[in-house]
């Protein structure tokens, strides 16, 4: 782990410990070719778990903002982030489902209201009696109260990020350069969670890439051919997700930040990643021989990343090696 000198500038291909809102102060000013980083998504991980909704928004924010001295005039911020599918809502009307495909009982609102028309004294106890059924299922039937998420518990809708982050970018000078689509694989190969609802299963996350006013070198011969006509002039990039997260439970591929370094930075130039995670945006940027500064707040974080750079450092003089070994790593995340 690297030792913070509170009065020296954060030095390139290191990962530091602590809080990005401090350490983004010490990096040299306008060295910065490039940032990729993935925020927390405020969806309840462990180190999410102190922070309210305005924590977090004023978190993205702050570290918006103190990119804009960092990076270099004609530079870019690259921030990787997905909707909240299940944003909680005090204020929103519960939501009445009939959840029709699966009842266990079959009984229908129509049955019930033609044998009380028969029998208008009957109570629902009777009722259910009558068909066999709990009382609360002639409840939800007659008066459709069956509310999604239970009676006492805040309803849920998808809050939108795009908005928030963008404004955030403009207060700092940044401008909305481009934006790219991932396409990850089908939710429900690699997660339990499924949808009781019409609400869609998410698929997708946004790369939102931001310039800072300046010259922009643009050189093409950055990419081969078939990489500009595959995904380098294209929004969407279809990037199968990481497979295994036995140390790390919010990684995302090699394959994500890797484009963005080739696309956006010269070799030998500085790509940052604030919420470094398990070091992916590190390992892409050495395989694309560019330097890399990395943060992240969580102590076993930063020596999961650690390991993985000290790893693929040992190939550094062998660049068939090093490619060999960024491929293992991908395989092991499932990247084909």
């Amino acid at each position: 782990m690297a030792v913070i000198n509170i009065f020296n500038p954060l030095v390139p291909n290191n990962i530091y410990h602590g809080d990005s809102r401090h350490l983004l102060k010490r990096i040299e000013r306008h060295s910065v070719a490039l940032s990729v980083w993935s925020p927390p998504y405020y969806v309840g991980k462990y180190y999410e778990k102190d922070l309210s909704f305005d924590d977090w928004k004023n978190l993205l924010k702050d570290v918006i903002a103190l990119h804009f001295p960092i990076i270099k005039p004609g530079g870019f911020l690259a921030v990787n982030i997905a909707d909240i599918l299940c944003f909680k809502d005090q204020t929103m009307p519960k939501i009445m489902a009939e959840n029709v495909s699966r009842r266990k009982v079959t009984l229908s609102k129509e049955e019930i209201v033609a044998i009380k028309s028969s029998h208008p004294d009957w109570n629902r106890y009777q009722l259910a009696e009558h068909f066999g059924c709990s009382e609360q299922t002639i409840d939800r039937r007659l008066n459709g109260n069956n509310i999604r998420g239970g009676k006492y518990q805040s309803q849920t809708r998808v809050f939108l990020v795009g908005a928030l982050i963008e404004e955030a970018a403009q207060e700092a000078g940044f401008y909305l350069y481009d934006r790219r689509i991932w396409v990850k694989d089908a939710a429900w190969e690699n997660s339990r969670w499924h949808t009781i609802s019409y609400r869609s299963v998410d698929e997708s996350e946004y790369l939102y890439i931001f310039w800072k006013p300046g010259i922009t070198k643009v050189d093409r011969s950055r990419l081969t051919k078939e990489e500009w006509v595959n995904w380098g002039s294209r929004g969407v990039w279809e990037i199968p997700s990481v497979r295994s997260n036995a140390d790390h439970d919010s990684k995302f591929p090699v394959e994500l930040p890797r484009r963005v370094i080739k696309l956006f930075t010269q070799p030998g130039e500085i790509v940052l990643d604030c919420f470094m995670g398990s070091g992916t945006t590190a390992l892409a940027a050495m395989s694309e021989k560019r330097q890399y500064i990395g943060i992240d707040k969580e102590k076993k974080s930063v020596e999961i990343a650690k390991k993985a750079t000290e790893s693929i450092n040992l190939y550094k003089k062998e660049p068939e090696q090093m490619d060999l070994m960024i491929n293992e790593i991908e395989a092991s995340y499932g990247i084909k």
